[in-house]
C-alpha cells in the first residue's frame, strides 16, 4: 500500500519516529530509531505497512534493502515484525545474510526470540534467496552530528530503552550498560556500540 513516505523527522523515542508529511504526523516503528534525527530538512522512509487483527502498523528503513530484508525475514515462521526488527538494529545485516549462507545457528540465536528451531528455519527458508538480493546492505553510519541535546548518560538512558523494546532482556542490557557508562557517545552511537557487544556476548 505504501512504498515510502518522504518528510520531516519530529519526534525520535525508543520505540518508533514521527515523521510528518502534510500536516500529518505517522507513526513509524524502525530498527534503530536513533539513526533518524530531528532536522529541517525533509527525509525519505522506505515503509513497510503491517496489518493485522488489532492493529495497522507502519515499518520505517533508511533503505530500500533493509526494507526488504525484513519483508524476507518476516516470512519465516517464528519471526514477526518485532523480531525482524530486531534483527536488523545490528546494523550490520549483511552479516545476518552471511549466517544464513553459512549455516551458523549460533550467530542467529543471538537476537532476541530466535532460538534454535527458528534460526534452523531462517536457514532453511533464506539460503540462497539472500545474496543476489542483497550486496551492499550496511546500514549508514553514525556521523555524530545528533540533534538531541541530551547528556551523555541521558543518551545512554534513551539507547537502553531502545534495547528493551527490541525485546533484549534486562540481564543483558544490565551488562552492555556497565560497559559503555565510561563512553561519550550519541545516542545512536551506544546503540551501536551495545548491539555490537550483546552479539558477543552470547
Amino acid at each position: 500500500m505504501y512504498d515510502y513516505i518522504k518528510g520531516f523527522v519530529t519526534r525520535v523515542t525508543p520505540e518508533y519516529i514521527t515523521i510528518e508529511n502534510r500536516g500529518i504526523g505517522y507513526q513509524v516503528l524502525t530498527p534503530n530509531p536513533y539513526a533518524f534525527h530531528v532536522t529541517e530538512t525533509e527525509q525519505q522512509i522506505f515503509i513497510h505497512h503491517h496489518v493485522r487483527e488489532d492493529a495497522q502498523l507502519l515499518m520505517g528503513f533508511l533503505s530500500l534493502e533493509q526494507r526488504e530484508l525484513f519483508r524476507k525475514l518476516i516470512t519465516v515462521s517464528g519471526i514477526g515484525p518485532k523480531g525482524a526488527l530486531a534483527i536488523l538494529s545490528s546494523g550490520i545485516p549483511s552479516q545476518v545474510i552471511s549466517a544464513i549462507e553459512r549455516e551458523d545457528e549460533a550467530f542467529l540465536v543471538q537476537f532476541p526470540g530466535v532460538g534454535k528451531k527458528t534460526a534452523r528455519q531462517m536457514i532453511l527458508d533464506l539460503k540462497g534467496k539472500l545474496v543476489d538480493l542483497f550486496t551492499e546492505l550496511d546500514m549508514p553510519e553514525d556521523d555524530g552530528n545528533t540533534l538531541f541535546t541530551l547528556t551523555e548518560n541521558g543518551a545512554l538512558e534513551e539507547a537502553m530503552l531502545a534495547l528493551e523494546a527490541l525485546g533484549y532482556s534486562a540481564r543483558e542490557i544490565a551488562k552492555v550498560k556497565k560497559s559503555l557508562e565510561n563512553e561519550e557517545l550519541s545516542t545512536e552511537g551506544y546503540m551501536k556500540r551495545a548491539l555490537q557487544l550483546l552479539l558477543k556476548q552470547k
